[in-house]
C-alpha cells in the first residue's frame, strides 16, 4: 500500500475539516513535479467542461470555420435554467461567438454555453478531448440535457423544495452527480489541459493566447482565488452542482512560475451554501502548489 507523504495527509486533512471528500492534482506549467490525492479517479465535472467546451470553440475560429465576431442572436426560446448571464434575461440578444465565451467562462453562463455548443457541436468538442490524449474526459451533453434530467432520475421537481430538505438518497439518484453517466474527467485530466492550453499545444498559439485571456475574467473569488496572497493570478473555471464543488486553472506567480491545478470535492451533506468547502479548495490547492515550489 502506498505510505502518503505529509503534504497528501494534510490536503486529505484540509477537504475532512470542511466537510467533504477532496480530488485534486497540481503540476508545474513549465516542469514535471506533481502532486495529488486520488489524481486519478473519475469525478463529475460540472460547469468545469465548459473549458473544453471554450478550447473546441477556440479551434475551429482558428481553423476559419467560424469566426470571433460572427453575430449571433440568442432568443428567449434559447433561454437555460442557471442563475447568470443570458439564462436570467427575458429579451432577445444579439452578441458575438467571442462575448458569448467571455459570459459562458466569467459567469458560467448556462444559456450561453448551450448556444456555443449547438454551434461547434458535441461530437467534435469530445474528438479534440481524445485528439488531446484525454482518455477518460468525455462531455456527455450540454446545459439544457444535463439539467433536464433531474425530475426524471429524482422523483420531484428542482424548484420544489430547498435542496436541504430533499431527501439525500433521492438527490443521488440523479445521473448528473454520478461520474459514470455523466460529464466526467480526472484531476490528472483536467491539468492535462489547462498544460497544454498554457504551453499552446492544445491549439494554434493565439488560440490559447485568447482562452488563456477569457479564462482570466472569471469573477468568483470564493475558491480557488481565497486561498493565494495578493500579486498571485488565477484564471479558472468553477463547476457547481447540489453537493458538488469543483475549481480547475492556473496560478502564476509574481516570479513568473505557473502551476496547473484541479480541485473536485464532494459534499458529506447538500445544502445550498457551504462557505468551508469553497474555502477549502483554495486553501488545499495554495498549500498543494507550496509544496512544488518548495520541492
Amino acid at each position: 500500500m502506498k505510505v502518503e507523504s505529509a503534504v497528501e495527509r494534510d490536503l486529505r486533512s484540509i477537504f475532512a475539516d470542511a466537510g467533504a471528500e477532496g480530488f485534486l492534482h497540481a503540476r508545474e506549467i513549465d516542469g514535471d513535479a506533481q502532486v495529488g490525492i486520488d489524481a486519478d479517479e473519475l469525478v463529475v465535472t460540472a460547469s468545469v467542461f465548459k473549458v473544453p467546451v471554450l478550447v473546441e470553440c477556440a479551434r475551429q475560429a482558428a481553423a476559419g470555420e467560424r469566426s470571433w465576431t460572427d453575430r449571433i442572436r440568442v432568443t428567449a426560446e434559447d433561454r437555460v435554467l442557471g442563475p447568470t448571464g443570458l439564462s436570467v434575461m427575458f429579451d432577445d440578444v444579439d452578441l458575438s461567438l467571442r462575448d458569448l465565451a467571455y459570459l459562458m467562462m466569467s459567469v458560467s453562463d448556462n444559456t450561453a454555453t448551450d448556444v456555443i455548443m449547438r454551434l461547434v457541436g458535441l461530437d467534435p468538442i469530445n474528438a479534440t478531448l481524445a485528439e488531446l490524449g484525454l482518455e477518460n474526459t468525455r462531455v456527455e451533453g450540454d446545459c439544457r440535457e444535463l439539467l433536464g434530467t433531474f425530475e426524471e432520475d429524482v422523483g420531484f421537481g428542482r424548484a420544489d423544495m430547498p435542496l436541504s430538505k430533499m431527501d439525500p438518497d433521492a438527490l443521488r439518484r440523479w445521473r448528473a452527480l454520478d461520474p459514470a453517466r455523466t460529464t466526467r474527467t480526472t484531476p490528472r485530466e483536467m491539468t492535462a489541459l489547462l498544460t497544454k492550453i498554457w504551453r499552446d499545444d492544445a491549439a494554434p498559439a493565439a488560440a490559447c493566447a485568447e482562452i488563456r485571456r477569457i479564462m482570466a475574467l472569471q469573477v468568483w473569488p470564493h475558491r480557488l482565488t481565497s486561498g493565494f496572497p495578493s500579486g498571485v493570478t488565477l484564471a479558472a473555471k468553477t463547476g457547481t452542482l447540489p453537493g458538488l464543488r469543483n475549481e480547475a486553472g492556473v496560478v502564476t506567480y509574481a516570479d513568473g512560475s505557473r502551476y496547473a491545478v484541479a480541485v473536485f470535492t464532494r459534499a458529506h451533506t447538500f445544502v445550498d451554501r457551504q462557505p468551508e468547502i469553497d474555502a477549502s479548495i483554495g486553501t488545499a490547492a495554495f498549500t498543494a502548489i507550496e509544496s512544488l515550489r518548495a520541492g
